[in-house]
């Protein structure tokens, strides 16, 4: 079948927990490889979450500091696009490439750039379900004066407790409906010449054929970033890379060759 380019569509594999371990177990050899690459994305991604938290408290909003901090996590595909160029050129052999390679390969990719442009609509979305279901269930959407008031009035309230069930279960929604989108997406459109669409395609086909050890995979995804967010984002450094790198593995296991066909 052909792709809206008129290019033909990737073919999807079927995939076992066991693939997803191995894939794991590469991304963490990648990383233990060339580390700097890691360790640089990952304190940047650090960064724009502390970045974040900060603006919020210094506008007197820290009570979104953690829907925020949550919804932070819907751009680490995005951010980890460099990593998946590392995981490439060390597969082929290549030599590794600068940073400024990196910037220049993953810039030249257009699709890259739509592709980011679903992530950031994702975040938007889920900042307005956030503020929407404050309106719905705490202080008819008032502002709280600080974090603890904020967390006392979830954790103490049946609204507040209701705001925060109904709250993860749209933010779970949204965080798998992202990963379905993403997971397979951001290495093809890195890897191969095919268009965002199709990209997208692939990804969700991805999740479906395999949708245990995928959603499996989605879930530990999520405890390991939110983890990892908790000693104000420093845990990210470390796992941000890791999981970047997986993700490469997991696309390689889950999409067939090019020129395969189904």
């Amino acid at each position: 079948m052909a792709s809206i380019s008129g290019k033909i569509d990737p073919v999807v594999r079927p995939i076992t927990v066991a693939d997803v371990v191995d894939a794991l177990a590469r991304g963490l050899r990648d990383f233990q490889a060339a580390p700097k690459y890691g360790l640089v994305f990952g304190l940047f991604y650090a960064l724009g979450g502390i970045a974040i938290v900060m603006s919020v408290t210094a506008l007197g909003m820290t009570y979104m500091a953690y829907p925020l901090a949550a919804g932070f996590a819907l751009l680490g595909p995005f951010v980890a696009a460099g990593l998946y160029e590392v995981s490439r050129r060390r597969e082929r052999g290549e030599p590794l490439p600068s940073f400024g390679e990196i910037w220049r390969t993953v810039k030249s990719r257009r699709e890259i750039g739509w592709m980011a442009f679903v992530t950031i609509f994702v975040f938007v979305m889920w900042m307005y379900q956030v503020r929407l279901l404050m309106a719905l269930f705490l202080q008819n959407g008032q502002s709280f004066a600080t974090f603890q008031e904020f967390i006392s009035v979830v954790l103490t309230t049946n609204e507040g407790l209701l705001f925060l069930a109904v709250g993860n279960v749209v933010g779970a929604a949204l965080s798998i409906i992202l990963f379905s989108l993403t997971v397979v997406s951001f290495p093809i459109v890195l890897d191969r010449d095919v268009d965002f669409v199709t990209a997208m395609i692939t990804s969700v086909k991805s999740v479906a054929t395999s949708p245990v050890p995928m959603i499996g995979w989605a879930l530990v995804v999520v405890v390991l970033l939110i983890l990892s967010s908790l000693p104000f984002f420093a845990g990210l450094i470390v796992t941000l890379p890791i999981l970047g790198h997986t993700t490469w593995h997991l696309y390689r296991k889950l999409v067939a060759p090019e020129g395969t066909l189904g």
